[in-house]
């Protein structure tokens, strides 16, 4: 009998959630605190933790960073509102299985939790021939195994094809750019696809999920004995890459220290393991990628200048998908196909009514989000196509919605609403406004900003950029 761990401080609903998991054959114990859970863990395996991500001494969002650096086989799905759509991609980047929303669909939940399991499984009786005794949260993996490449039909995709058929070939260091979601690796893929490395190993690495303390081993190795844990040898991913391509998301996360590895790979083609003195020759092909401004990090001395322009031989910019409405189709195709193929269902496509939404809704996920939506829908649809009620309903409800809605335009009566967009404006500048006014009672101490306001660094370096705050 699988265990399964669920964290939600909602006490009825945790109950009601519980219930129906036993009921399903699975055993089930709960928690209402992020502290609380880590407890459990001391005296009881777990196959899957269900979190909520806002809990009173944290987020859901702590316990996945938190189990995936000590019980990295325990998958992790986070439940959300769907308000936190932007911070539920971020955990999916970082290891979670996967996220639902709000409120929570029964078939939903058991199929996910039923898919959860089953991958975990996989990955376990998977053939293992390297060593590895450290902790490991990132093992190489593509989000694009198995999946087409979706050019699309836009100017903007076309442009952006041109330019992966251009750079494929050659062996420049390539820097994608661009918003979470919108498809960075798939990018980073097919330009190793088009390339004379095609036949060598792809190896895709997020840096935002590597333990800072474990960052250097994990892309460069280490011998036996190199630290505490080192039991045996280890590969590390630019060793496994050799003849092909690595391709490294996130790369503003690096520690300064990796940087100074990492530019030192690429200017000598060589690296060295952790606690070793012998060079390896390695042939790597270098992408990087990040939705991250580098040059305004490196002015403020958080990533080496000398690396960025070694990076960025090549830059590509990964289009968001409300300015590629164009290119919808192809990828809502794409997604039904892989959703049928998953879930064992035949759904022939979409009413006119979804349609209308899709095209309405900016997609502030991107691709990602797009693709969890339909596949959440074709779990849910029973008839041929997908109609209006298997969406959530947050991305067609102007009171719920975070994007552009479809629906009955508000007229500007003293009585009425403001519209979606007012909305916005007024949300950005009491933004702006909040962050200025923090900045300027910590006499512009970006750290203890961003403390204060609870965020990291980039995010307030971001923020401050796009506000004009710098």
């Amino acid at each position: 009998m699988k265990h399964i761990l669920l964290v939600e401080d909602d006490l009825t609903y945790s109950r009601i959630v519980k219930t129906f998991l036993e009921k399903n054959g699975f055993k089930v114990q709960t928690a209402i605190k992020v502290k609380e859970a880590q407890q459990l863990f001391t005296s009881s395996k777990f196959d899957l933790i269900i979190a909520d991500f806002r809990l009173p001494d944290g987020t859901g969002m702590e316990l996945l960073q938190w189990s995936k650096a000590n019980y990295p086989q325990t998958q992790v799905i986070l439940i959300t509102h769907y308000s936190d759509i932007r911070i539920a991609i971020k955990a999916m980047k970082l290891g979670a299985f996967e996220y639902i929303t709000k409120p929570i669909n029964p078939d939903e939940l058991l199929a996910t939790v039923n898919e959860s399991l089953t991958s975990r499984v996989a990955e376990e009786s998977a053939p293992n021939t390297i060593s590895n005794p450290a902790p490991s949260t990132n093992t190489p993996k593509s989000e694009t195994a198995g999946s087409s490449y979706v050019i699309g039909s836009s100017p903007e995709a076309e442009k952006l094809e041109k330019h992966i058929q251009v750079v494929a070939p050659t062996d420049l260091s390539v820097l994608v750019l661009g918003e979470t979601g919108t498809g960075k690796e798939f990018i980073s893929r097919r330009i190793h696809d088009l390339s004379p490395r095609h036949d060598g190993p792809f190896v895709a690495i997020d840096c935002g999920a590597l333990p800072k303390e474990l960052a250097g081993s994990e892309l460069f190795g280490h011998v036996k004995g190199a630290f505490t844990g080192a039991l045996e040898n280890k590969t590390g991913h630019f060793e496994m890459a050799n003849g092909g391509t690595i391709f490294l998301d996130e790369i503003g996360n690096l520690s300064y220290e990796v940087q100074i590895q990492l530019l030192r790979a690429i200017q000598e083609r060589t690296i060295r393991k952790i606690g070793g003195n012998k060079e390896i020759k390695i042939d790597v092909r270098i992408i990087a990628a990040t939705n991250d401004n580098l040059l305004i990090q490196a002015g403020d001395g958080h990533f080496r200048e000398d690396l960025y322009h070694r990076l960025n031989e090549f830059t590509l910019s990964a289009i968001p998908l409300r300015s590629r409405k164009d290119d919808l189709e192809d990828f809502t195709a794409q997604f039904l196909a892989e959703s049928n193929q998953r879930l064992n269902k035949n759904v022939k496509g979409f009413t006119s009514e979804t349609w209308e939404i899709f095209l309405g809704y900016d997609w502030p996920g991107n691709l990602r989000e797009l693709r969890n939506i339909i596949k959440r829908a074709v779990l849910l649809t029973s008839g041929e196509l997908v109609e209006k009620e298997a969406l959530p309903a947050d991305i067609y409800e102007p009171a719920h919605g975070t994007g552009s809605q479809i629906g009955t335009t508000l007229s500007s009566g003293k009585n009425d609403l403001p519209s979606p967009k007012d909305y916005k404006s007024q949300w950005i500048e009491q933004e702006k406004e909040l962050i200025q006014k923090v900045l300027q009672d910590t006499k512009f101490n970006k750290s203890k900003t961003a403390r204060i306001l609870k965020i990291d660094r980039k995010t307030l370096y971001s923020k401050m950029e796009k506000y004009g705050l710098d």
